[in-house]
């Protein structure tokens, strides 16, 4: 695997894990403030950190048709003013074979709870 992949992939890590808490979008109904472009994102908690990771086609479009890390999070009784998503829009143009190789590395390096399965390295 090429080390730019691993560079960007550690960038990508760092905007999701670092992004101060009150800098990530707060759950609402419409998520009218996300982008409608591909990107990764992460469901975080205000003190326990990740919770999940993923990627998506349109940051929108996945959290508008709501997402089931909102439904975990409940169970787990979190508030749903502790619970924020830090987002990584990437170009319209992003390839989905590289995409799908960011997310692995990432999950890889951080094995998320409510993330059930996480790739084997190639």
């Amino acid at each position: 695997m090429p080390d730019s992949i691993q560079q960007e992939a550690r960038q990508i890590l760092d905007t999701l894990a670092f992004t101060p808490f009150e800098e990530c979008l707060p759950l609402s109904r419409e998520f009218a403030n996300f982008p409608s472009r591909p990107g990764l994102y992460a469901i975080r908690h205000r003190t326990d950190g990740l919770l999940y990771i993923g990627k998506t086609k349109s940051l929108r479009g996945r959290f508008s048709g709501g997402h089931k890390a909102f439904l975990w999070a409940w169970l787990d009784k979190y508030n749903d003013t502790d619970i924020r998503i830090a987002i990584h829009p990437l170009s319209a143009w992003s390839n989905p074979a590289l995409l799908l190789e960011l997310e692995a590395i990432i999950l890889r390096a951080t094995e998320p709870p409510y993330n059930v399965q996480i790739p084997p390295e190639s």
